[in-house]
């Protein structure tokens, strides 16, 4: 049984870097114009100061500069059309893949730009597939690194909204889906965002289950090859330009809590994973107690669980993103 643990620091890596900003800002830059949440900035000066060391003052930069939040289109490979593609390059897209390996499939069409914005979204219309999905580039290390091959058996434990387990679908042809989210809400807009990005044809290959994540081990003992724990987790970027003070002051108070609930997602996922299948455990917060914290309390409380080494991943994104340019 192996776990892969991705870091969380490489959800804010900045993709790109900008010598000067222009004195006259575009429309799409003053649409990425965003208030810090004082309150939260400051726990995070305290906090990541310490955790992160030298390291903090560049990771700060990227987080409160939406400029440097690395936008992407990934193209749904069951509806694209080529006069999109034509489109995005027109508009200075570019793919984040350009060439296709076993770690990124030519199937999985990622494309990015180098100007500060964001693409256009589309809308849900009934019976009629998007063409793309919006999302941040980082957030398909989680995709990347569970490497999902034809005919398996996936878990996305804690799917919604949906964008990672519509990328497992551009990545590989799963022999089943499970897409999973206990929250109410949260659960009616993952079936959505799958309805408005999967073929019928497929859809009895997706399961879209309520379940609480800690039961599922307990429901489905050694029943997939692959899990993904998208684990809920004190996301910094959302928090940090949380509207509200109040809440985030609450939010912030409540921060510790977290990682209890995040061992027990994954002890469960362990349950429900084969032996020999491959887990990753992702947050989107830099925080240690919730990834570092969490991944050696699993390793030290589990026998049956060894660690991956992503390095090879890793080497394969710098090497296409030279390639890129």
């Amino acid at each position: 049984m192996l776990l892969a643990n991705l870091v969380a620091a490489h959800r804010h890596r900045k993709e790109q870097y900008f010598s000067a900003r222009s004195q006259k800002e575009s429309p799409s830059e003053t649409k990425l114009q965003k208030q810090a949440c004082q309150v939260v900035l400051n726990h995070f000066e305290k906090q990541y100061s310490k955790e992160l060391g030298g390291t903090w003052n560049s990771v700060r930069e990227i987080l409160t500069t939406p400029q440097y939040w690395q936008y992407a289109v990934l193209l749904n490979k069951f509806s694209c059309s080529s006069e999109m593609e034509s489109y995005l390059c027109l508009k200075n897209y570019r793919l984040l893949f350009p060439r296709p390996s076993s770690s990124f499939p030519q199937s999985l069409k990622c494309y990015i730009s180098d100007v500060p914005g964001r693409f256009p979204a589309q809308k849900h219309r009934d019976g009629q597939l998007k063409q793309y999905y919006l999302l941040n580039a980082a957030s398909l290390l989680a995709v990347l690194a569970l490497e999902v091959k034809d005919g398996e058996k996936v878990l996305d434990m804690c799917a919604a909204p949906g964008g990672k387990s519509v990328a497992t679908l551009q990545y590989a042809c799963p022999g089943l889906l499970q897409s999973n989210e206990y929250d109410n809400l949260r659960f009616h807009w993952l079936k959505q965002t799958l309805e408005s990005f999967i073929p019928e044809s497929l859809m009895s290959l997706i399961t879209v289950s309520p379940n609480d994540g800690r039961e599922i081990g307990n429901l489905h003992p050694e029943k997939f090859d692959k899990i993904l724990v998208d684990a809920p987790c004190s996301n910094d970027r959302s928090w940090l330009f949380s509207s509200d003070t109040q809440q985030a002051t609450l939010r912030l108070a409540q921060r510790k809590l977290l990682s209890a609930v995040q061992i027990q997602l994954l002890r469960s996922a362990i349950k429900a994973l084969r032996p020999g299948g491959y887990l990753v455990y992702s947050t989107c917060t830099l925080s240690k107690a919730e990834n570092h914290d969490v991944i050696s309390h699993i390793l030290d409380s589990c026998s049956n669980v060894l660690p991956v080494d992503l390095h090879t991943l890793v080497t394969s994104m710098e090497y296409s993103e030279k390639s890129s340019k």
